[in-house]
């Protein structure tokens, strides 16, 4: 079986992921690394270097320990495990990436949702660079849902749904399709209760491992 390096910044994330590795890469034997420091200290501080150098001792650490790829679950460090990948010679996958492929694939006018402004820069970014790389012109709008990351921070995850809920069915009319760029809004938005596509990065980037290994 193949060994890959799960990394959390979310420390509920281990328990969504590893039944999906189970199903999604079949083959595939998970261990799950947590730090929740490395999403602390970029809402606090943004994108430090110091950020992405732990982030890439992370990275070169699973490659020591036989790893054979690394899934890095957070949005808001994605850039930093972009910048991993020339330091170990095993794929180093982005949660996100293939939600944002899709969401460009989708349609024009996109609606990004987060509940951490730290995310919406990243994920946007991410976004517009699938766009440019495909042709493809699409306008985004960037949403940080008031109060829902508060909310999950005190444990009050139905408050955390409804308000990402509410605001997922405001941009509704407006838009395309919708993104929500953190794996723990997830199960916010149940499929089919909006009227366009709402897209969310656990399974389509848990998937991403069978094709890299």
């Amino acid at each position: 079986m193949s060994r890959v390096c799960v990394l959390h910044t979310v420390a509920a994330l281990p328990a969504v992921f590893d039944p999906l590795v189970r199903e999604l890469a079949p083959g595939v034997r998970p261990y799950h690394v947590v730090d929740e420091s490395l999403l602390a200290d970029t809402i606090t501080h943004g994108p430090l270097p110091r950020t992405a150098a732990r982030l890439a001792a992370y990275v070169q650490h699973a490659e020591a320990a036989g790893a054979e790829a690394v899934l890095v679950t957070c949005s808001s460090v994605g850039p930093a495990a972009e910048a991993a990948r020339p330091l170990v010679g095993i794929p180093v996958l982005r949660v996100d990436e293939p939600m944002a492929a899709e969401a460009v694939r989708t349609g024009a006018r996109i609606g990004v949702l987060a509940t951490l402004s730290s995310t919406l820069d990243p994920t946007t970014a991410l976004i517009r660079r699938q766009a440019d790389a495909t042709g493809v012109r699409v306008e985004l709008t960037a949403s940080a849902c008031p109060g829902a990351y508060e909310a999950r921070i005190a444990g009050r995850t139905a408050e955390h749904d409804a308000l990402i809920a509410a605001e997922a069915r405001r941009l509704a009319a407006d838009h395309d399709v919708l993104v929500l760029a953190q794996a723990s809004m997830a199960a916010a938005v149940p499929d089919g209760e909006l009227s366009v596509p709402v897209l969310t990065s656990p399974r389509s980037g848990t998937a991403q491992l069978r094709r890299a290994l």
